[in-house]
């Protein structure tokens, strides 16, 4: 099963500076999955990086091992419906977009430090919750 990623564990565990640096460097490096990196989520990283002038950091994610996993068709569609159907919620394009591929993959687990409350229709994972992947709770 590959690990879906969100961009806040990269975010964090490429700027050294982060309060989570060490548990979400520790996660990229040492999870047993593949990690799967959604084409959006790339798309936010760059700018992060950009933005908090990690660029070292940058170039070196982009020469990492890791897996990009593009939206389809049916994956934007999904997307959309999950903005929709929990407006309260405020979800955005990128983390629907990734709600949408852990479907479409059927995996049970993302990496996020999103810290809002999911959706009820979301699988998502946080580091609040014991199915967060971090490098001291395995699931």
């Amino acid at each position: 099963m590959p690990l879906v990623c969100d961009t806040g564990p990269l975010l964090a565990g490429l700027d050294r500076d982060d309060p989570d640096h060490a548990r979400c460097a520790q996660l990229l490096t040492e999870a047993p999955e593949d990690l799967v990196v959604p084409t959006l989520v790339l798309a936010e990283l760059g700018y992060w990086c950009r933005k908090l002038r990690l660029d070292g950091a940058w170039l070196a994610f982009l020469a990492g091992a890791w897996r990009i996993e593009h939206p389809n068709a049916v994956d934007l569609r999904r997307a959309r419906a999950l903005q929709a159907q929990d407006r309260d919620f405020d979800l955005g394009v990128v983390d629907a977009s990734v709600l949408a591929l852990v479907e479409r993959l059927g995996e049970p687990k993302v990496t996020t430090l999103d810290h809002r409350t999911s959706p009820p229709s979301a699988s998502t994972t946080s580091p609040r919750s014991p199915c967060f992947r971090d490098a001291s709770m395995r699931v």
